[in-house]
């Protein structure tokens, strides 16, 4: 599995969403990372590639903050139910 270096350390790459963006003539990917953490932490990553390599960012979250209810903008149960579910974290 691929590494990542996170403030916690270093974590293992679970899953990999990639879109590939255009604007004009300049091409690249916008990444969303699903990471676990050494401990079994998971982690969630928002960055930028081009050429396949991360240039902006990352941001590193972790899920647990993620689903908080007072840092959550929607409430669980709307999340859980809405027909895109990121990783299946509500499931």
């Amino acid at each position: 599995m691929a590494k990542a270096a996170t403030p916690w350390g270093q974590a293992e790459l679970v899953e990999e969403l990639t879109l590939a963006q255009r604007v004009g003539g300049k091409r690249f990917s916008s990444l969303v990372q699903l990471l676990e953490a050494p401990g079994g932490e998971l982690l969630v990553r928002f960055a930028y590639a081009t050429s396949g390599t991360a240039r902006r960012g990352p941001v590193t979250l972790r899920v647990r903050d993620l689903i908080r209810p007072k840092t959550f903008p929607v409430s669980l149960t709307t999340a859980a139910t809405s027909p895109i579910e990121p990783f299946g974290l509500f499931s």
